[in-house]
Protein backbone atom coordinates (compact mmCIF):
# COMPACT_ATOMS: atom_id res chain seq x y z
CA UNK A 1 0.00 0.00 0.00
CA UNK A 2 1.34 3.32 -0.69
CA UNK A 3 1.36 6.50 1.45
CA UNK A 4 -2.32 7.93 1.85
CA UNK A 5 -1.73 11.55 0.94
CA UNK A 6 -4.00 14.83 1.46
CA UNK A 7 -5.01 14.84 -2.53
CA UNK A 8 -5.90 11.19 -1.91
CA UNK A 9 -8.52 12.40 0.30
CA UNK A 10 -10.41 15.04 -1.86
CA UNK A 11 -9.61 12.81 -4.65
CA UNK A 12 -11.97 10.21 -2.60
CA UNK A 13 -14.39 13.10 -1.96
CA UNK A 14 -14.72 13.72 -5.45
CA UNK A 15 -15.42 10.32 -6.24
CA UNK A 16 -17.98 9.64 -3.40
CA UNK A 17 -15.80 6.96 -1.82
CA UNK A 18 -16.24 6.41 1.63
CA UNK A 19 -12.83 7.83 3.82
CA UNK A 20 -11.72 6.07 7.21
CA UNK A 21 -10.10 6.99 10.04
CA UNK A 22 -9.64 5.90 13.48
CA UNK A 23 -7.69 6.83 16.43
CA UNK A 24 -4.27 5.00 18.09
CA UNK A 25 -1.84 5.80 20.51
CA UNK A 26 1.06 3.38 20.53
CA UNK A 27 3.62 1.50 18.28
CA UNK A 28 1.27 -2.08 18.52
CA UNK A 29 -2.38 -0.87 17.80
CA UNK A 30 -0.84 1.83 15.36
CA UNK A 31 1.19 -0.90 13.42
CA UNK A 32 -2.67 -2.83 13.32
CA UNK A 33 -4.50 0.11 12.31
CA UNK A 34 -1.92 0.83 9.40
CA UNK A 35 -2.28 -2.94 8.20
CA UNK A 36 -6.08 -3.06 8.54
CA UNK A 37 -5.66 -0.18 5.42
CA UNK A 38 -7.40 2.40 7.36
CA UNK A 39 -6.75 5.91 5.52
CA UNK A 40 -6.14 8.40 8.63
CA UNK A 41 -4.80 7.88 12.20
CA UNK A 42 -5.54 10.69 14.36
CA UNK A 43 -3.52 10.62 18.02
CA UNK A 44 -6.42 11.92 19.30
CA UNK A 45 -7.00 13.79 22.68
CA UNK A 46 -8.72 11.15 23.53
CA UNK A 47 -6.39 9.72 25.17
CA UNK A 48 -6.74 11.94 28.62
CA UNK A 49 -10.17 9.88 29.47
CA UNK A 50 -9.24 6.28 27.61
CA UNK A 51 -5.54 5.84 28.10
CA UNK A 52 -5.09 8.32 31.11
CA UNK A 53 -8.57 7.34 32.66
CA UNK A 54 -9.36 11.17 33.12
CA UNK A 55 -13.17 12.95 33.07
CA UNK A 56 -12.30 14.50 30.24
CA UNK A 57 -9.69 15.51 27.39
CA UNK A 58 -8.77 18.67 29.06
CA UNK A 59 -5.37 17.63 30.98
CA UNK A 60 -4.03 16.30 28.02
CA UNK A 61 -0.03 18.27 27.77
CA UNK A 62 1.03 19.34 24.32
CA UNK A 63 3.70 17.12 25.70
CA UNK A 64 2.04 14.17 26.22
CA UNK A 65 0.56 14.56 22.75
CA UNK A 66 4.25 14.58 20.84
CA UNK A 67 5.20 11.27 22.67
CA UNK A 68 2.69 9.36 21.78
CA UNK A 69 3.00 10.79 18.23
CA UNK A 70 6.09 9.86 17.86
CA UNK A 71 5.01 6.70 18.55
CA UNK A 72 2.11 6.18 15.88
CA UNK A 73 4.20 7.95 13.84
CA UNK A 74 6.64 5.10 13.33
CA UNK A 75 4.06 2.51 12.59
CA UNK A 76 2.25 4.27 10.50
CA UNK A 77 3.33 2.77 6.50
CA UNK A 78 0.29 3.70 5.02
CA UNK A 79 -1.68 6.06 6.69
CA UNK A 80 -1.89 9.74 6.98
CA UNK A 81 -1.35 10.47 10.81
CA UNK A 82 -3.23 13.92 12.84
CA UNK A 83 -2.04 15.18 15.59
CA UNK A 84 -4.55 16.41 17.40
CA UNK A 85 -4.32 19.64 19.18
CA UNK A 86 -5.00 19.87 22.80
CA UNK A 87 -6.81 22.30 24.98
CA UNK A 88 -4.33 25.50 25.39
CA UNK A 89 -1.94 24.31 22.75
CA UNK A 90 -3.67 27.04 20.32
CA UNK A 91 -6.35 28.73 21.85
CA UNK A 92 -3.74 31.56 23.49
CA UNK A 93 -3.17 32.46 20.19
CA UNK A 94 -1.87 32.55 16.79
CA UNK A 95 1.62 32.25 17.36
CA UNK A 96 1.16 29.58 20.09
CA UNK A 97 -0.77 27.45 17.29
CA UNK A 98 1.56 27.89 15.04
CA UNK A 99 4.46 26.77 16.84
CA UNK A 100 2.45 23.64 18.44
CA UNK A 101 1.47 23.05 14.98
CA UNK A 102 5.17 23.03 13.98
CA UNK A 103 6.04 20.86 16.98
CA UNK A 104 3.59 18.37 15.69
CA UNK A 105 5.06 17.93 11.96
CA UNK A 106 8.28 17.51 14.07
CA UNK A 107 7.51 14.59 15.73
CA UNK A 108 5.84 12.86 12.28
CA UNK A 109 2.59 13.85 12.05
CA UNK A 110 1.50 15.08 8.65
CA UNK A 111 -1.39 17.15 9.68
CA UNK A 112 -2.78 18.65 12.48
CA UNK A 113 -6.32 19.15 13.83
CA UNK A 114 -8.14 21.49 16.04
CA UNK A 115 -11.63 22.29 17.59
CA UNK A 116 -13.83 25.29 16.85
CA UNK A 117 -15.36 27.16 13.74
CA UNK A 118 -15.76 30.52 13.02
CA UNK A 119 -13.36 31.60 16.42
CA UNK A 120 -10.39 30.22 15.20
CA UNK A 121 -10.53 30.60 11.67
CA UNK A 122 -7.50 33.02 12.43
CA UNK A 123 -5.31 29.80 13.66
CA UNK A 124 -6.53 27.60 11.23
CA UNK A 125 -5.41 30.17 8.58
CA UNK A 126 -1.77 31.26 10.00
CA UNK A 127 -1.01 27.04 10.21
CA UNK A 128 -2.15 26.43 6.78
CA UNK A 129 0.29 29.50 5.73
CA UNK A 130 3.18 27.47 6.86
CA UNK A 131 1.95 24.46 4.32
CA UNK A 132 0.49 23.07 7.67
CA UNK A 133 -2.62 20.83 6.73
CA UNK A 134 -5.10 20.99 9.11
CA UNK A 135 -8.14 19.16 9.81
CA UNK A 136 -11.09 21.13 11.60
CA UNK A 137 -13.71 19.92 14.03
CA UNK A 138 -17.05 21.18 15.15
CA UNK A 139 -20.82 20.16 16.37
CA UNK A 140 -19.89 18.25 19.64
CA UNK A 141 -16.29 19.69 20.82
CA UNK A 142 -15.13 18.17 23.66
CA UNK A 143 -12.42 20.85 24.99
CA UNK A 144 -15.73 22.99 25.19
CA UNK A 145 -17.25 20.37 27.48
CA UNK A 146 -18.44 22.70 30.11
CA UNK A 147 -20.16 25.03 27.61
CA UNK A 148 -21.90 22.32 26.47
CA UNK A 149 -23.09 21.12 30.07
CA UNK A 150 -21.66 18.12 29.27
CA UNK A 151 -21.36 15.47 26.06
CA UNK A 152 -24.71 16.34 24.48
CA UNK A 153 -26.12 16.26 20.69
CA UNK A 154 -25.59 19.85 19.25
CA UNK A 155 -27.14 21.50 16.09
CA UNK A 156 -30.99 19.86 17.37
CA UNK A 157 -32.59 23.11 16.99
CA UNK A 158 -32.73 25.50 14.68
CA UNK A 159 -30.59 28.41 15.34
CA UNK A 160 -27.91 25.76 16.60
CA UNK A 161 -27.61 24.14 13.09
CA UNK A 162 -27.11 27.11 11.54
CA UNK A 163 -24.29 27.92 13.87
CA UNK A 164 -22.55 25.02 12.89
CA UNK A 165 -23.46 25.34 9.31
CA UNK A 166 -21.33 28.74 9.53
CA UNK A 167 -18.79 26.97 11.52
CA UNK A 168 -17.65 24.58 8.79
CA UNK A 169 -17.83 26.60 6.05
CA UNK A 170 -15.46 29.20 7.96
CA UNK A 171 -13.82 26.43 8.78
CA UNK A 172 -12.98 25.07 4.98
CA UNK A 173 -12.74 29.07 3.54
CA UNK A 174 -9.60 28.96 6.42
CA UNK A 175 -8.21 26.70 4.38
CA UNK A 176 -9.07 23.56 6.14
CA UNK A 177 -8.33 20.11 4.36
CA UNK A 178 -11.39 18.36 5.79
CA UNK A 179 -13.49 18.50 8.64
CA UNK A 180 -14.56 16.28 11.72
CA UNK A 181 -18.40 16.27 12.65
CA UNK A 182 -19.20 15.02 15.76
CA UNK A 183 -22.63 15.04 17.58
CA UNK A 184 -24.95 16.18 15.82
CA UNK A 185 -28.41 15.18 13.65
CA UNK A 186 -28.00 13.02 10.73
CA UNK A 187 -29.64 15.31 8.34
CA UNK A 188 -27.53 18.22 8.90
CA UNK A 189 -24.38 15.54 8.23
CA UNK A 190 -26.06 15.07 5.13
CA UNK A 191 -26.53 19.10 4.57
CA UNK A 192 -22.94 19.95 5.72
CA UNK A 193 -21.35 17.22 3.73
CA UNK A 194 -23.52 18.12 0.38
CA UNK A 195 -22.45 21.93 1.05
CA UNK A 196 -18.55 21.12 1.56
CA UNK A 197 -16.29 20.94 -0.97
CA UNK A 198 -13.50 19.26 1.26
CA UNK A 199 -14.68 15.87 3.30
CA UNK A 200 -16.42 15.27 5.77
CA UNK A 201 -15.65 12.86 8.47
CA UNK A 202 -18.35 11.86 11.02
CA UNK A 203 -18.28 10.77 14.84
CA UNK A 204 -21.94 10.48 15.72
CA UNK A 205 -22.91 12.20 12.76
CA UNK A 206 -24.74 9.77 10.47
CA UNK A 207 -23.93 7.96 7.04
CA UNK A 208 -24.11 10.58 4.76
CA UNK A 209 -20.68 11.89 6.22
CA UNK A 210 -17.86 11.56 3.43
CA UNK A 211 -16.00 9.05 5.89
CA UNK A 212 -16.16 8.06 9.58
CA UNK A 213 -13.72 7.90 12.69
CA UNK A 214 -14.22 5.98 15.69
CA UNK A 215 -11.62 5.85 18.94
CA UNK A 216 -10.37 2.67 19.01
CA UNK A 217 -10.73 1.72 22.62
CA UNK A 218 -14.84 2.33 21.60
CA UNK A 219 -14.58 -0.12 18.64
CA UNK A 220 -12.09 -3.10 19.95
CA UNK A 221 -14.20 -2.96 23.69
CA UNK A 222 -11.26 -1.88 26.16
CA UNK A 223 -13.17 0.99 26.83
CA UNK A 224 -16.75 0.34 29.45
CA UNK A 225 -16.69 3.44 31.23
CA UNK A 226 -19.70 4.81 28.77
CA UNK A 227 -21.09 3.92 25.28
CA UNK A 228 -21.99 6.99 23.23
CA UNK A 229 -24.84 5.85 20.80
CA UNK A 230 -22.56 6.00 17.42
CA UNK A 231 -20.22 3.67 18.72
CA UNK A 232 -20.56 0.12 17.00
CA UNK A 233 -18.13 -2.79 19.08
CA UNK A 234 -16.56 -4.86 16.99
CA UNK A 235 -14.99 -7.10 19.32
CA UNK A 236 -14.04 -7.57 23.04
CA UNK A 237 -10.41 -7.39 23.81
CA UNK A 238 -11.12 -6.73 27.41
CA UNK A 239 -12.61 -10.09 27.89
CA UNK A 240 -10.68 -11.44 26.15
CA UNK A 241 -7.71 -10.23 27.90
CA UNK A 242 -8.81 -10.61 31.20
CA UNK A 243 -9.36 -14.47 30.53
CA UNK A 244 -5.90 -14.87 29.26
CA UNK A 245 -4.73 -13.14 32.71
CA UNK A 246 -6.56 -15.37 34.42
CA UNK A 247 -5.26 -18.60 33.26
CA UNK A 248 -1.89 -17.39 33.31
CA UNK A 249 -2.12 -16.11 36.86
CA UNK A 250 -4.07 -19.74 37.59
CA UNK A 251 -1.08 -21.51 36.06
CA UNK A 252 1.94 -19.64 37.57
CA UNK A 253 -0.06 -20.48 41.26
CA UNK A 254 -0.26 -24.22 40.49
CA UNK A 255 3.01 -24.80 38.91
CA UNK A 256 2.06 -25.25 35.66
CA UNK A 257 3.67 -22.24 34.20
CA UNK A 258 6.58 -22.09 33.32
CA UNK A 259 6.91 -25.72 32.27
CA UNK A 260 9.97 -27.31 30.67
CA UNK A 261 9.06 -25.84 27.12
CA UNK A 262 9.22 -22.28 28.54
CA UNK A 263 12.43 -22.91 29.80
CA UNK A 264 16.16 -22.84 29.17
CA UNK A 265 18.36 -26.49 28.54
Amino acid sequence: MTKITIPDLLKKKREGKKITMLTAYDFPFAQIVDEAGIDMILIGDSLGVVVQGNENTLSVAMDEMLYHTRIVARAAEHALVIGDMPFMSFQPGIETAVQNACRFLQAGATAVKLEGGEAVTDRIRAITRMDIPVMGHVGLTPQSVHRMGGYKVQGREQTMAERIIADAKAVEEAGAFAVVLEGIPLELGRKITKTLSIPTIGIGAGPHCDGQVLVLHDLLGLFERFHPTFVKTYANLKSQALDAIKRYKEEVELGAFPSEEESYK
